[in-house]
């Protein structure tokens, strides 16, 4: 990660001057070195520049959202985005995940509650960094480079975002056995399942439509019913 004085950078994207301060005062406070955007079109570049450990993204932005802001930059931006959303809607956070966005917090924050995310996120991330370097998984004509985060089936890439790479990559670790959505979102998001979360089932949707599979009847990403989504083996 890259540090300032030995301390984890975050870039925080928020357009509420007074809030802006307060959380950029209590992550100072807990050793995180915070620089502060309050436009999403300057974010975009300073995202892209520096390459912060960590961006805290506000969904209400002048010049871009948070939710343009997530989408420009996650392709040339490998480490966590946590959005920060006023709107307790859930198409808000499909939206955000199905963009590249890693977690999500509600307003009003809590201060706790966001220093314990930002820590789950990290580590998750260094976890990643030491555990899936080079890691492929070749499955018939299916191939799937974890380095890359690429995909490819008979030769032919396929374009996934990064919420649906995510749960292909684990979907493929695990082939042959279901999974459940509680197991999924734990693996990809490190929270716990709400028991309402549905946002695993449409990721799951556009999968199976890139991979080319019949939502009416599939048979390459399967559900199991009772036990969750599971990616069949033979049939690649």
């Amino acid at each position: 990660m890259e540090t300032n004085h030995g301390k984890t950078t975050i870039l925080l994207v928020e357009d509420d001057a007074s809030l802006a301060q307060w959380i950029a005062d209590y992550l100072t406070n807990n050793n995180y070195h915070v620089t502060t955007v309050m436009r999403g079109d300057e974010a975009v570049k300073v995202i892209l520049t520096t390459k912060p450990d960590l961006v805290l993204l506000d969904i209400m932005l002048p010049g871009k959202d948070g939710f343009e802001v997530c989408k420009e930059v996650r392709a040339s931006y490998p480490n966590p985005i946590l959005m920060m959303t006023a709107r307790d809607d859930e198409i808000d956070e499909v939206l955000g995940l199905e963009i590249g966005a890693n977690d999500y917090i509600t307003k009003p924050v809590r201060p706790r509650a966001l220093v314990a995310r930002i820590k789950s996120l990290l580590k998750n991330t260094a976890a990643a960094d030491k555990s899936d370097v080079a890691s492929t998984i070749n499955i018939g004509g299916l191939s799937i480079d974890n380095t890359a985060r690429s995909v490819h089936v008979n030769g032919v890439p396929l374009s996934l975002s990064s919420s649906e790479y995510n749960v292909f990559w684990v979907l493929a670790n695990n082939a042959g056995e279901p999974i459940s959505r509680e197991n999924l979102i734990k693996a990809i998001r490190k929270i716990q399942y709400n028991g309402y979360d549905r946002s695993i089932d449409i990721v799951v949707s556009r999968l199976r439509k890139k991979i080319g599979d019949d939502s009416s009847a599939p048979t390459r990403i399967v559900t199991v019913w009772g036990k969750g989504y599971m990616l069949a083996t033979s049939v690649w």
